[in-house]
């Protein structure tokens, strides 16, 4: 899968260190995925849970640093792309008002 943006991810990594690793470790293997669909997604991170938002489109949220931190991000399946959405606490994604804006 193509990663938009890794500089995303970068930013993630400066301003929460304690997810540098996470962070680092969930890119080389999403980079490296063939996924075609939430199931294959779950072999990698079980965790990972389809989140529709206000929208109507369904983004796919991970955990980070067990519960501490969430990743949310468009998966196009199709075009082997993953959009880097937001990357927060948890008790901002707790909130629920990043699904909003989405």
């Amino acid at each position: 899968m193509h990663v938009i943006s890794k500089t995303a991810i970068v930013a993630a990594c400066r301003n929460y260190p304690k997810a540098e690793a996470a962070l680092k470790r969930w890119l080389k293997v999403v980079q490296n995925a063939k996924w075609q669909s939430i199931a294959d997604v779950r072999l990698a991170y079980p965790d990972a849970d389809p989140v529709v938002v206000k929208s109507g489109r369904t983004v796919t949220v991970f955990n980070v640093c067990r519960n501490e931190y969430r990743l949310v991000v468009a998966l196009h399946y199709n075009r082997a792309k993953t959009y880097v959405l937001r990357f927060m606490t948890h008790a901002d994604y707790s909130k629920n008002a990043w699904k909003d804006n989405l």
